[in-house]
């Protein structure tokens, strides 16, 4: 008999650790960039880089990512420069944190080869590949790897009316199979489209990897909200995460007060920590595994419940109506 409960989603798993088994993982975000979207994620050096991290360790993160270049527009920053910005911070957070998992947000094989050797544990690919040399560094190192997708965008460039033109002959699973989606004698929703190129990417990337030597349940596959996206992109690729977690990896979600959000509230980025959890938890829900945040304390009680009423954890204390 079906519970009407989505499949969960796979654990990641890195150097052999499984993170937070029964509900997913949070990732914090922890930003060494003078010009973040988000102002209250900006660390001006390493001690108040080092400080976040403590900080979010202390609200229940399970792993912490590190960046040293804004996703967007903005100054350029010399591969020389990200490394003195995120580097240095690695070493620190492994030194003090020794069990604690570090992710490192890059794009650039040089970046990712430095924080692997100062102790880095993922590198979070967030530009799609761009450096098609990161898949070997993660194996070469032992480390994962964030498989994303930016509709062929460059780093650091914005979508200009992005289009995702529906494939004939596909079902909403694209070539990876229905998956919950269009069944047969079903129109396919024309908004797919964006939905079978990311599974068709995602799919490719992590393929990659695992030939180059990563791990499967170290790769894990990004849709990357707003990369490349318009806000109808985003949504819908939220609610259609099942399809996502049915490629077999850890999927992470890097939704925390992204623009989707802000747009389909009319909201600034300082007020979007009700919509990124209402996003949160329907991702949750439909087996997303990781989710990158900036509100870490609130993200984990979110992922705790919704794996609650999944069945996938039990509850902390349940006392009512039996004493």
């Amino acid at each position: 008999m079906s519970t009407g409960v989505p499949p969960a989603g796979v654990a990641l798993r890195l150097r052999g650790r499984v993170l937070s088994p029964g509900r997913p993982a949070v990732m914090a975000v922890v930003n060494r960039t003078p010009d973040s979207f988000y102002a209250a994620a900006r660390a001006s050096d390493d001690d108040a880089a080092l400080a976040a991290v403590e900080r979010a360790v202390r609200e229940g993160a399970d792993l912490v990512d590190i960046g040293g270049v804004r996703a967007g527009r903005g100054p350029e920053v010399s591969v020389a420069e990200e490394v003195d910005r995120v580097v240095p911070l690695v070493a620190r957070v492994r030194a003090a944190f020794g069990d604690l998992p570090i992710s490192v947000d890059t794009w650039r094989s040089e970046v990712a080869v430095a924080a692997a050797e100062a102790g880095a544990d993922l590198i979070n690919d967030t530009w799609a590949g761009y450096d098609p040399g990161l898949a070997d560094v993660a194996a070469r190192y032992g480390a994962g790897l964030v498989c994303s997708h930016t509709g062929g965008l460059p780093p650091r460039t914005d979508p200009l009316r992005p289009e995702y033109p529906l494939r004939a002959g596909e079902g909403a699973g694209g070539a990876h199979g229905d998956a919950g989606g269009a069944g047969a004698g079903t129109a396919p929703d024309p908004r797919d489209g964006v939905l079978q190129d990311v599974l068709a990417t995602l799919a490719a990337a992590a393929s990659r990897a695992v030939e180059a030597g990563v791990h499967p349940e170290s790769v894990l596959v990004d849709p990357t909200h707003d990369f490349g996206k318009t806000t109808w992109h985003s949504l819908h690729l939220t609610r259609r995460t099942a399809e996502l977690v049915a490629l077999g990896h850890p999927v992470l979600m890097a939704l925390s007060r992204k623009d989707f959000v802000g747009e389909s509230l009319g909201l600034p980025v300082e007020d979007r920590l009700e919509g990124t959890l209402a996003a949160t938890a329907v991702a949750a829900w439909l087996g997303a595994s990781v989710f990158r945040a900036h509100d870490v304390r609130a993200t984990r009680r979110v992922a705790e419940m919704v794996a609650v009423i999944r069945g996938d954890l039990p509850p902390a204390r349940a006392v009512r109506g039996l004493a």
